[in-house]
């Protein structure tokens, strides 16, 4: 299990295999932007405004701004694509290093007047929003959002086909997968702590030009850039998860270019590395507690009748024994073991349309067959069936190693906290304390580090808020609201990560009205 604060959406986490969960990078953005940092706006942005007078870029950043996208066709029916540059290192846009950042499209279908881009990211970090627009978000978004906007998105930098972290090669990645992140002893910790080791040495052999410049504060200055090259006056954008982050760091970088913004399962920004980790252990422990009230209820429960507590220790009691004996997969070089039990766990818990599918899994794998719980795991990692990963993992260690600071400094100060992430979560808080080790040995020095972002000036912003969303824990959707200055919350009294589109009526209708309308939901509205 690599659980390294990595945050995923639903809508293709299970079904077609998704984004991530412990991942949710948080990361300080350097002070507002200044005269020499934004972009001209002289694209109309129908719908939203125009963008009033903005600082002209510095002559640097200007050819990344008037540059003209050329777009193309995909291969997939309706989708076009282009390619962006952007200066691999803001500070320094005029070094000749770009960044080559890929961009798709599906141009609205009306009928109505078209409203601009909607520009929408997946979360991750490291979650692909080419695939994501092509797979979900532009055929399966509200119909009337679909007639009346543009829908586009990219892969921000190092992520898939966006100059791509690369870190190890499949079978490498296989053995990480597997190492056991609950050592009993000494010997174990080593193990750990030299996985993660290798884990950094390769992205730094592999990927070394882009790897300190994979930043969110980054990526939002990217966004700036394809606002303008898209043509709108200001942005209008949805972020689920991580890209909620990312669209708040957005708007507290370009406050006056802040057009309709949806951060839907919000992250706290001002919350630490380790905060972030135990928080969000806590919010995979509601999840599990949701998952085992409605498994205690099932006549096909694999963990027996009883509370969430008793429900739960079964659990426990069961990744300890494959901890020390896994069970067969069908696939000799990769036993289910503890590891890559608890991530297939965790991955089902993003979404509770899963957890028959959880249920089945857990009572194959204590019958001795793991295969179940494999396919969730390499859901989560994004795994292919010929051994390939795609970069998620890799790229979303780069973003949150850059964004903050290590949560620890090395096994000694895990091994004191993992008290208090077991009180967060008894299943659970073991694992995502060790995980939280991953960026203390990061080969790039963190860029960012925790603060409250408050976009002062910018319009409306909603932010969503899930009760009982395992990845991002409802508190942070309520700091995250208070922090933006024109931050309103839109609550959801759920289950699963994320809500637009997630078949809530009342969510989808509030956010419908505030994209097509630019009214937003009253501040407080719950559904």
């Amino acid at each position: 299990m690599d659980t390294s604060r990595l945050l995923r959406t639903t809508g293709i986490v299970i079904a077609a295999a998704g984004l991530l969960l412990s991942g949710c990078t948080s990361g300080g953005p350097a002070p507002h932007a200044s005269a020499s940092s934004g972009g001209a706006t002289t694209g109309t942005g129908a719908g939203t405004g125009t963008t009033a007078a903005q600082p002209a870029p510095a002559a640097a950043l200007r050819p990344y701004y008037e540059q003209k996208l050329k777009w193309r066709d995909c291969g997939v029916p309706g989708f076009q694509c282009a390619t962006m540059k952007a200066p691999l290192d803001y500070a320094n846009p005029g070094s000749g290093q770009d960044v080559e950042l890929a961009v798709a499209r599906k141009q609205a279908t009306g009928p109505g007047k078209r409203l601009g881009s909607l520009v929408v990211n997946p979360g991750g970090p490291g979650g692909s929003g080419i695939g994501y627009l092509q797979a979900y978000a532009g055929i399966g978004y509200p119909a009337p959002v679909r007639a009346r906007y543009d829908m586009v998105s990219v892969d921000p930098r190092g992520v898939a086909r966006s100059s791509p972290i690369e870190c190890l090669t499949g079978p490498r990645m296989d053995a990480y997968t597997q190492v056991d992140q609950t050592p009993d002893d000494a010997a174990e910790q080593a193990r750990l702590v030299e996985a993660f080791k290798e884990f950094a040495k390769g992205c730094e052999e592999r990927s070394r030009t882009v790897l300190p410049h994979v930043s969110t504060v980054e990526a939002a200055r990217d966004l700036d850039v394809l606002r303008e090259v898209l043509g709108d006056g200001k942005l209008t954008y949805v972020g689920a998860s991580y890209g909620t982050l990312l669209g708040a760091t957005y708007a507290d970088l370009f406050p006056s270019r802040v057009g309709r913004l949806v951060l839907d399962g919000a992250m706290d920004p001002s919350r630490t590395a380790i905060d972030l980790n135990r928080d969000q252990t806590a919010g995979f422990e509601t999840a599990f507690r949701s998952f085992a009230r409605d498994c205690a209820k099932q006549a096909d429960c694999p963990l027996g009748r009883g509370t969430p507590e008793q429900v739960a220790q079964r659990l426990k009691d069961f990744f300890r024994k494959l901890d020390a004996q896994p069970v067969p997969t069908g696939e000799a070089a990769r036993p289910l073991g503890e590891a890559l039990a608890t991530t297939g766990v965790i991955a089902a818990l993003y979404d509770e349309s899963a957890w028959p599918q959880l249920r089945e899994a857990i009572t194959q794998a204590m019958d001795g067959d793991g295969a179940g719980l494999l396919a969730l795991a390499d859901s989560y990692y994004e795994r292919e069936p010929d051994g390939k990963y795609a970069n998620l993992m890799y790229a979303n260690a780069a973003v949150n190693c850059l964004d903050q600071p290590p949560a620890f400094a090395g096994p000694e100060a895990v091994a004191a906290a993992v008290p208090s992430f077991e009180k967060a979560s008894p299943v659970f808080g073991a694992g995502f304390a060790w995980a939280s080790l991953n960026c203390t040995y990061w080969p790039a020095k963190a860029t960012g580090k925790a603060r409250r972002l408050e976009a002062k000036g910018a319009a409306p912003i909603v932010v969503v808020g899930t009760l009982r969303d395992p990845a991002t824990p409802y508190r942070w959707a309520e700091s995250l609201a208070g922090q933006l200055d024109s931050g309103v919350l839109l609550t959801y009294d759920g289950d699963g990560h994320t809500a637009y589109g997630r078949g809530s009526d009342c969510i989808d209708t509030a956010i419908n009205r505030y994209l097509l309308e630019g009214t937003p939901p009253a501040d407080g509205k719950k559904c």
